[in-house]
């Protein structure tokens, strides 16, 4: 099956695993940015509980941006910060020190375009997992496009009727278990398991 989703930053588990499942993965290229998604943010679970991380995006009044257009805030040391957060999150849990080489870079490389740097980091998660998944970006924007239509997974307020199974989480005693955060939780918690994870999901909105 060919899906479309759109690039996010550090996709959550749902979006993960359907990419994992898919037969074919088109990224929406052409459509324009849009607020409360997670283009620009991720969730991660800390001793508080979840935490949001948020990419600034500079914005121009009134005028609507195409998202692969759009430039990030470089005023704001966002990079350092989330790394910061990541590092106090997930420094206990059993496979942070795993991946957190292949990682850093990520956080400290200059980043203009947002699109581009979660497609980078697409790439890169592929390669912790394990797994190859070629993509291909739209260049032009379909309303009713032809693969199967789950851009509704970048919205962070859309119902996604996915209810993932749980895993061991480092902060889980505390909060239980928190569910689709992004798809560091699920590495940093389950490291070589993850990808299996990720195939065996059973999602809803696939057949």
């Amino acid at each position: 099956m060919s899906i479309l989703i759109h690039p996010t930053y550090f996709p959550n588990i749902a979006q993960m695993a359907a990419a994992v499942q898919a037969d074919e993965l088109v990224f929406e290229g052409d459509d324009n940015y849009q607020k409360q998604t997670y283009r620009n943010r991720a969730y991660i679970a800390t001793s508080m509980g979840r935490l949001q991380l948020s990419v600034p995006i500079k914005h121009n009044k009134g005028i609507r941006q195409k998202y692969c257009d759009l430039l990030v805030d470089e005023t704001f040391p966002w990079q350092s910060q989330h790394w910061k957060s990541l590092q106090t999150a997930y420094r206990t849990s059993p496979y942070f020190e795993f991946y957190e080489d292949e990682l850093v870079p990520l956080f400290k490389r200059p980043v203009t375009h947002l699109m581009e740097h979660n497609l980078a980091i697409f790439d890169l998660l592929c390669e912790l997992l394990q797994v190859e998944i070629p993509y291909s970006l739209t260049e032009e924007y379909f309303k009713d496009p032809e693969q199967k239509d789950l851009r509704f997974l970048a919205e962070v307020k859309q119902p996604k009727n996915f209810l993932p199974t749980a895993y061991n989480q480092v902060f889980g005693e505390k909060h239980g278990y928190l569910p689709n955060l992004s798809v560091l939780d699920l590495l940093f918690n389950e490291g070589p398991n993850a990808l299996y994870y990720l195939e065996s999901e059973k999602l809803a909105f696939l057949p």
